[in-house]
């Protein structure tokens, strides 16, 4: 594989497969024949198969778990001293294995959802799955500036176009939100660039900025990434923009895209400013307690599924957090855990939801009940993933949530003492939501000619279903796997 740019080839290869889907449609649009069916999805899905393929074998042979280092660097002069300079870790890989992982399962999802520009959907998914590889492979300030900041645009298009009634507020909010958190990241990569001399993550990681500058920084790169995962209080556009996306859009937005913010306290708020880093332990900490305790509660009175499930996200994030700021390797070893658990079971439940919906066209709790009798396949898929929800030992849920927890704990008794209410009060709404709409009498007519799950649907929830239960029996599978990275960043840490 020596000279082979093989990360450059994975991190493009969805785009350009969307260049040539866009190409050929255009192509058909000139010849007066019909363009955007269901044939451009299936095109899709077949580039995001390959690179799924492609990562599995990045993964198995180019990848070494035990280098805690960046591997398979692939540096180019871009201009001054910033470089086109990627490479991966236990961290990245892990990631970049989610996203390959999630995009197919979101464009089969898609078959029968989607009906109308078919061709601009396919090329958004594939564009925004390039750029979402790239922010986890850039080892440039700026280069993954661009891949963190461009990947807006496509999942703006996704919920504006595809969205329900209020899209357009939705996506807009979203973009917004998002948008001018990292304007203040963007502010302290041009001075981290100006007094280091350099944009290269691998001598950022090693250069000792001052307390001062480092509470600055610090602050700047927090609040891009507290808005993007999304903490409390900056959570407020993560509901709406759920409630408005299409099925396979939440899938994305869960799934992937709200480890981006994680993704990016670990790779440059521990290992860079790690003296602002503590000073902050506290508030994030209060933070963290707050999103999983108050989150918990307002999803307890969500009527809408889509909308109780996306303030269970931003609870279970608030372990992700809590994990990351403990400062022990179980507490982080847990949040990166908890990161890749949360994309299997809240994109599987997203999934569930949009079934339902496909076929009622409504969300609302209080329409359905019963539905054990008519989905019987539907409910079992159900239970699995409100149980792993919930954390059930045995499921992936469990697992994160613990590990996040013992080093909370480690750290701080009040913190797990406030993250344990979190998880009862998760029991309380998911059992809820699961008795109101699989038990019960069928109360609504419309109910009773209701089919259980296609062939097709159950090929897109039983990969996660797996996936759930897999690392829920052996989660070693990932700390193997993640293990030297987050050995180096605690190291790099500790050593600032």
């Amino acid at each position: 594989m020596d000279g082979i740019p093989i990360l450059s080839l994975l991190t493009f290869l969805p785009a350009i497969g969307a260049g040539i889907i866009l190409l050929i449609s255009g192509a058909i649009r000139q010849d007066g024949q019909e363009a955007g069916s269901k044939d451009v999805l299936w095109a899709g899905i077949f580039v995001s198969i390959a690179t799924f393929l492609l990562s599995l074998f990045v993964f198995f042979v180019s990848f070494d778990k035990d280098v805690a280092d960046y591997q398979m660097v692939e540096q180019a002069a871009w201009f001054g001293n910033i470089s086109y300079k990627m490479g991966v870790d236990g961290l990245s890989i892990s990631l970049i294995l989610l996203t390959t992982f999630l995009t197919p399962l979101c464009l089969i999802a898609s078959l029968n959802s989607i009906k109308m520009r078919l061709t601009e959907y396919v090329v958004a998914f594939l564009l925004l799955e390039t750029l979402v590889i790239g922010v986890f492979t850039a080892l440039d300030l700026f280069l993954f500036y661009i891949f963190f900041e461009a990947g807006l645009i496509p999942m703006f298009l996704i919920i504006g176009i595809w969205g329900g009634a209020n899209r357009i507020y939705a996506a807009f909010k979203f973009f917004l939100y998002t948008l001018l958190g990292s304007l203040f990241m963007l502010i302290a990569m041009i001075y981290m660039y100006s007094v280091a001399g350099t944009s290269d993550f691998e001598a950022l990681e090693q250069f000792a900025f001052s307390p001062a500058a480092q509470t600055w920084l610090w602050l700047a790169f927090f609040a891009s990434f507290a808005v993007k995962m999304p903490m409390w209080p900056v959570h407020t556009w993560l509901p709406d923009a759920h409630v408005e996306a299409p099925t396979a859009g939440s899938v994305i937005l869960a799934g992937i895209l709200l480890k981006l913010g994680a993704y990016g306290m670990l790779r440059f708020l521990l290992p860079m400013f790690p003296d602002a880093s503590l000073d902050f332990q506290p508030f994030v900490f209060a933070l963290s307690v707050i999103a999983i305790v108050y989150a918990s509660l307002v999803a307890f009175r969500q009527t809408d599924m889509k909308k109780l499930i996306a303030y269970s996200s931003v609870a279970h994030m608030g372990f992700v957090t809590l994990g990351i700021f403990s400062f022990n390797t179980i507490g982080v070893q847990g949040a990166v855990f908890q990161m890749l658990s949360h994309g299997f079971i809240s994109s599987a439940l997203f999934l569930i939801v949009g079934v339902v919906y496909d076929r009622m066209h409504t969300r609302k709790i209080a329409d359905y009940g019963g539905l054990v009798t008519a989905m019987p396949v539907y409910a079992a898929f159900f239970m699995l993933f409100t149980m792993a929800n919930v954390g059930l030992p045995g499921t992936s849920g469990f697992v994160g949530e613990i590990m996040s927890m013992a080093g909370g704990f480690l750290a701080a008794r009040w913190v797990a003492v406030g993250a344990a209410l979190g998880v009862i009060f998760s029991a309380v709404y998911m059992l809820r939501l699961y008795r109101e709409t699989i038990f019960g009498p069928m109360t609504n007519s419309a109910l009773e000619g209701i089919k259980d799950l296609t062939r097709l649907e159950v090929l897109t929830l039983a990969p996660l279903a797996a996936a759930t239960i897999i690392f829920g029996i052996a989660p070693w599978l990932i700390f193997n796997i993640t293990d030297s990275a987050v050995a180096r960043i605690l190291a790099e840490m500790a050593g600032g």
